[in-house]
């Protein structure tokens, strides 16, 4: 468009890329995704996957209200998990968030002996450049060896996040 000298991409009417002046390409329908929790998910026991109910946005709407992320084209995408855990058991052995996709497994792993005694609270945080092929599958699981059933997922402090990098 020469009046503001803006170059746009256009498919059957709706505008799927643009770059401006200044070389800052948008590109309205690229896969994208933000998630959060909004109630607290008490007494996680392992392999427990996190729970996400509210979206902050939802671009290509693939993000299912079974908190699974699923690809809609294959490429890398960059995915973001950040949980924060309250009231850890520190006698077992170790506790881990990871970010479970369909190809392999991104996993944060540390000693529960680190916790000292039972945590007030402990934030997890994974984040992966992950190879993602089209109708692959990621979510956030929480897993632990040993100790009781007592670690909380606090609500509003939990996120999920990614977008198609390329």
């Amino acid at each position: 468009t020469h009046s503001d000298n803006v170059m746009r991409f256009i498919n059957n009417g709706s505008e799927n890329m643009t770059i401006n002046t200044d070389g800052e390409v948008t590109k309205s329908n690229q896969p994208a995704f933000s998630a959060r929790n909004n109630a607290t998910q008490s007494n996680i026991d392992n392999n427990t996957l996190i729970l996400f109910g509210a979206e902050t946005f939802d671009i290509g709407s693939n993000f299912a209200s079974d908190h699974t992320f699923t690809a809609p084209v294959t490429g890398k995408y960059q995915l973001n998990a950040m949980v924060r855990m309250d009231n850890l058991d520190s006698s077992g052995t170790w506790v881990a968030m990871t970010i479970q996709t369909s190809n392999r497994n991104y996993t944060v792993l540390n000693s529960a002996s680190t916790l000292d005694t039972d945590t007030g609270y402990f934030t997890f945080t994974v984040s992966t450049l992950a190879d993602l092929d089209a109708n692959d599958t990621a979510n956030v699981l929480f897993n632990k060896s040993g100790g009781s059933a007592t670690g909380d997922a606090a609500d509003g402090y939990a996120q999920f996040s990614g977008f198609l990098a390329c």
